[in-house]
């Protein structure tokens, strides 16, 4: 396993796996003896950041969340899991009652519920410290200093280590950080975004926000990063669940445009050449960007998990890596 420093306070700062497990099904679609068996794993071969949120997964059985995070509590005593592993959380897009339905009838960042999802959160999951905790989702109706003051609060009461967001526009991520910096507060240290080798549309409305896909990589946030190397960033859905090689799983309406058959041949093209699996070169052409990335995986499976973990060491080559960067659609 190799391993990459998240966060530039060395009294918060952790060193994490550079190939993260997402917990997002756990205690819900994948029983707790298989989550059990893929967290064993993942931790025999080296793995230290495990991701989860509080709303996890609620559309399965028509909850408000948590089950991800109460499996993870009960895995954490299970085996006496300690600082050895990162485990991070989300909060603010739990749903405000029951329900299998994504809608915006959510709880949303105010001051109050940054502070009492917390420490839920920090409940189910059986820990005094949250070791990495993310805004899951922008809040337009809260003002961003309330947030930043909020977050910041959690860790001056030793609540939560590092300060995480995602799905909020890169103007929004970095005004909250030049708020905090300004006020002297921890700010956002870890961004937590969709992203993968295809680049999906981001101009499509959606329920987030009508200017378009909120919570996806684009130019600006890559432009951002490039500027301001401090932040790490996550990425979440790497492999987009499986439609780089499932036939069953034909890619969405947002991949529909000219640039994707250009990057698929390519993709395919070095996989036949390294002799590696399609999603293995993703998640190492990732992991060894210009912009480093974390990509968080999920599996539902031992063997599924083994695939994403052989990519930690597959090194593409410099020729390997500059196709796949210069597949890009000229018109």
């Amino acid at each position: 396993m190799r391993y990459r420093t998240i966060g530039q306070n060395p009294g918060t700062r952790r060193e994490v796996s550079v190939l993260s497990l997402g917990a997002m099904l756990f205690g819900t679609v994948t029983d707790e003896a298989t989550s059990f068996a893929i967290l064993d794993r993942y931790v025999e071969a080296g793995g230290t950041f495990i991701g989860t949120s509080n709303n996890y997964a609620f559309w399965v059985n028509g909850t408000q969340g948590g089950e991800s995070e109460a499996l993870l509590g009960r895995w954490r005593r299970s085996w006496g899991i300690g600082d050895e592993v990162t485990i991070a959380s989300k909060l603010g897009g739990r749903p405000l009652a029951p329900s299998t339905a994504f809608s915006k009838n959510i709880e949303g960042l105010s001051a109050t519920v940054i502070r009492e999802s917390a420490e839920r959160s920090r409940e189910r999951l059986g820990v005094e410290t949250l070791d990495l905790l993310y805004a899951h989702v922008q809040d337009d109706a809260v003002p961003l200093q309330e947030v930043v003051e909020s977050f910041a609060g959690l860790v001056a009461d030793d609540t939560v280590g590092l300060l995480g967001v995602s799905n909020h526009w890169a103007w929004r991520v970095e005004r909250a950080r030049s708020l905090a910096a300004a006020a002297g507060l921890p700010g956002f240290e870890v961004l937590q975004y969709h992203h993968s080798y295809l680049r999906r549309r981001t101009d499509r409305p959606t329920l987030r926000s009508p200017d378009g896909e909120i919570g996806v990589v684009s130019g600006d946030l890559l432009s951002y990063l490039r500027a301001e190397p401090g932040p790490a960033l996550v990425a979440y859905s790497p492999l987009l669940a499986g439609s780089y090689v499932r036939e069953d799983k034909p890619l969405d309406a947002g991949f529909d445009h000219a640039g994707t058959p250009v990057r698929l041949a390519a993709l395919r093209d070095v996989a036949k050449e390294s002799g590696a699996t399609v999603n293995q070169v993703v998640l190492a052409w990732l992991i060894g960007s210009e912009i480093p990335v974390i990509p968080l995986v999920g599996a539902s499976s031992v063997a599924q998990l083994g695939e994403s973990l052989a990519a930690v060491d597959l090194e593409l080559t410099a020729e390997q890596r500059a196709k796949l960067d210069a597949a890009v659609c000229v018109v």
